[in-house]
């Protein structure tokens, strides 16, 4: 008794093709389909055919553990953006703007954010030895400028 396709072996992307593909314009859904697939299965072989654009870390920028309810409040926003252009990610120009506008105003006015899983976040007055949103504020600048 003779198997077609041996059975539990798993399919396989052939990198020069995904290369190929990937570079036409097809989409993750469209490359899973055409492999036979999962998308995830999919991510994984661009990941490593270096295919993939890196992974953005905004631990810098948020390094608090965000509750849901403030993940996507002004200051987060404002700060990931931030951090994306400081990781030289291009960030939409209004966007960038709102975010620029918003940790220069908190600069100068010798204040810093602070953050509370309850309340959410809160400016309060820049420490002495520096603050939080001017760092952040000049990784970005200083990439923006850069780039």
């Amino acid at each position: 008794m003779s198997l077609e396709g041996a059975v539990g072996r798993r399919p396989t992307i052939d990198r020069a093709e995904l290369e190929r593909l990937v570079e036409a314009g097809m989409s993750v859904r469209e490359l899973a389909a055409h492999f036979g697939v999962s998308e995830s299965g999919v991510l994984q072989a661009k990941r490593a055919a270096g295919l993939a654009k890196p992974q953005l870390d905004h631990g810098r920028a948020l390094p608090w553990t965000l509750s849901r309810t403030h993940a996507q409040s002004g200051p987060a926003t404002n700060l990931r953006n931030l951090s994306a252009a400081a990781q030289g990610r291009p960030v939409a120009p209004e966007r960038l703007n709102t975010a620029l506008r918003w940790a220069r105003r908190l600069v100068e006015q010798g204040l810093d954010v602070a953050y509370d899983p309850v309340e959410g976040f809160s400016e309060v007055p820049a420490a002495p030895t520096g603050s939080h949103v001017a760092e952040v504020l000049d990784r970005a600048v200083k990439a923006v400028e850069a780039g």
